[in-house]
């Protein structure tokens, strides 16, 4: 019986083979394209973020409408009534003038956050990045698929945000949506660059607390986000006008003002485009050697 039974097994073995191979398409062993490799890396993050977005609500959502509820209904109630606020914000409410600062802020927070401690756990805990590389996905597709999540991630965040400052009263213009734009494009300028930098560490260590401390929190206060950077001390100017935050804060403010020079405008957006394609360029450059081992 036991033969008969292993005959019989070795008969059904071809068919199921058969069966299982003719049940559907076959891997090619590549990835679909450039563009395809980095779309199911953004797939994989979309997968994650659908069932987890409460984790990152706080961060992404509530945290910015605290610096909004904070400094633009209550500061901005206690600076509304003095002169020398209107020739601080060129007669524009404060509420109206720093609703697009906060936009770009918070998006450069979340920026700078998502590729810090989640770009090393790609690397160090969990590891799902050398899971990626092991498939057809290249290093710097996976490089890039993290950077197009976290300008996805942002934009979406960001778009929340502009509803709750419109309930606020704090749109001015729908020149807010380019605004919305401006800020995701400095955003993504410091996730490039941060990535490339979280991509060279090992441990988390003071890393990221000195990268936090003492980058993010002063580009955050000495940007021109809650005043002008001419009321500065003249020795601080240039290095809020080395700020990415300084320059996305000044395209959408821009915007959302219908405030725009012409020449200014561009030189802040090549800035920008300049600092995100060095991003990148290193981003995939230490992505492939820490891959490819």
């Amino acid at each position: 019986m036991s033969e008969l039974a292993s005959e019989s097994s070795a008969q059904r073995e071809p068919a199921v083979s058969a069966a299982l191979q003719g049940a559907g398409p076959r891997s090619t062993g590549r990835a679909p394209g450039p563009w395809g490799g980095i779309l199911l890396v953004v797939e994989h993050f979309w997968t994650w973020y659908r069932r987890n977005w409460r984790a990152t609500a706080v961060s992404s959502v509530l945290q910015p409408l605290l610096f909004l509820l904070a400094f633009g209904v209550g500061f901005g109630s206690l600076v509304a009534g003095t002169g020398s606020a209107a020739e601080a914000t060129g007669g524009v409410d404060y509420l109206v003038w720093l609703a697009p600062a906060l936009l770009a802020v918070s998006t450069v927070q979340s920026a700078a956050f998502e590729s810090t401690y989640p770009v090393l756990s790609g690397f160090k805990w969990q590891r799902f990045y050398h899971a990626m590389a092991a498939s057809p996905i290249s290093p710097a597709q996976v490089a890039l698929g993290h950077l197009v999540w976290v300008a996805a991630k942002m934009a979406g965040s960001g778009a929340i945000y502009v509803i709750v400052i419109a309930l606020f009263g704090g749109v001015g213009s729908a020149g807010i949506v380019v605004s919305l734009l401006a800020a995701v494009l400095a955003g993504a300028a410091v996730a490039a660059l941060v990535t490339a930098f979280s991509a060279t560490r090992e441990n988390e260590g003071a890393a990221f607390n000195a990268l936090f401390r003492f980058v993010v929190i002063p580009m955050t206060l000495f940007s021109g986000t809650f005043f002008p950077v001419d009321r500065l001390p003249e020795w601080v100017q240039p290095l809020a006008f080395v700020s990415p935050l300084w320059h996305g804060t000044e395209l959408a403010r821009a915007a959302a003002l219908d405030r725009w020079q012409p020449l200014a405008a561009l030189g802040h957006l090549a800035y920008l485009v300049a600092l995100l394609a060095l991003g990148i360029a290193l981003s995939t450059r230490f992505f492939a050697r820490r891959l490819v081992r």
